[in-house]
């Protein structure tokens, strides 16, 4: 909700006229069945329903499917899903015998429950965009991270090196390296099994070099936590993260208020709790003004992919990063 409001009062400044809420109810029967009421008419309207699938993941995918379902039995002319965190992404292929491909899955459910188009952020993979029969627009948070980096760091650009905390994510990193134009090295990991890392190794030089971490969940932190020992290990001056999607689950706050880590950079794509508000080391960048100005787009028929140049996104930002 604190999201939604914030996303509808941007669009309010960017529009100049008053964008609120629908309003509506979710709740429960007594045997936890959701049921849902829209109490305005919506026939023929372009529809948003913004909804990340974090924890409670199942009720909260429950929740958008159904209020999905009312939207399209009432005529509404398009329903999007505004998808802050996708949930269930990272079961994307099969690792093991016998595993679900879970992301497949609640892409079909989705798209079942005439949803007709996706808005989302930093999809765990890419190729899940694929999963849905229907438009996904993938937003990134590396152009706001970016804004972010050279407001913080400003003096000190040259001294930056982005990391990323496995081999997998190579890709997203390096697109942030670039942004920020600094180079990039990897802590290679060795997991036993989930949840689990056995070994870390660092390829490239960090000696001397503020590292800032890049990835786009942060479940429980114990990677993060250990591949910022590791790099202070083999020289490194300051260790920072910027994350997209805090998951923060089990000990995870108390681990990044514990570790060496000076900084943890998280958005609101998922509703942050007291313990994550409270933590001094953890700061977290809104994501309202880029949803807000996607939705607008998405609904003008203009390019979302626009979003992703610092050109278009600065102005968005101005009031944040003065330096941008």
């Amino acid at each position: 909700m604190p999201l939604a409001k914030a996303i509808a009062r941007r669009m309010s400044l960017h529009r100049g006229v008053n964008v609120g809420l629908v309003d509506a109810r979710v709740e429960r029967f007594n045997d936890g069945e959701i049921f849902v009421e829209v109490y305005e008419n919506v026939r023929g309207e372009d529809m948003f329903i913004i909804q990340p699938t974090s924890n409670p993941a199942n009720d909260n995918l429950m929740e958008l499917m159904i209020m999905a379902d009312a939207l399209r039995r009432s005529s509404a002319a398009r329903v999007t899903a505004v998808l802050p965190y996708f949930g269930y992404a990272r079961q994307d292929r099969r690792t093991k015998a016998r595993t679900p491909i879970t992301a497949k899955m609640v892409a079909n459910m989705l798209t079942g429950s005439g949803i007709e188009r996706i808005l989302t952020m930093d999809l765990h993979a890419a190729q899940i965009q694929g999963f849905f029969d229907i438009p996904v627009d993938n937003l990134y948070a590396s152009p706001i991270f970016a804004l972010d980096i050279k407001d913080t760091f400003k003096d000190r650009m040259d001294e930056l090196m982005v990391v990323s905390p496995d081999v997998g994510g190579v890709a997203r990193a390096r697109e942030l390296a670039k942004r920020i134009n600094s180079p990039l090295s990897i802590v290679d990991k060795r997991r036993e099994k989930a949840g689990e890392v056995a070994e870390m190794t660092v390829i490239g030089d960090v000696k001397g070099k503020i590292c800032l971490i890049v990835d786009d969940i942060c479940d429980t932190a114990g990677t993060l936590c250990k591949a910022a020992e590791v790099l202070l290990e083999n020289g490194a001056k300051e260790v920072h993260s910027y994350i997209t999607h805090g998951v923060m689950s089990g000990p995870a706050v108390e681990r990044v208020e514990n570790s060496v880590m000076k900084s943890l950079v998280i958005t609101d794509s998922i509703a942050p709790t007291a313990a994550i508000k409270k933590a001094p080391n953890i700061r977290i960048v809104p994501t309202a003004p880029m949803f807000a100005q996607a939705i607008l787009n998405i609904w003008n028929g203009t390019s979302v992919s626009s979003l992703f140049e610092a050109e278009t996104l600065g102005p968005i930002y101005d009031g944040m990063y003065a330096a941008s």
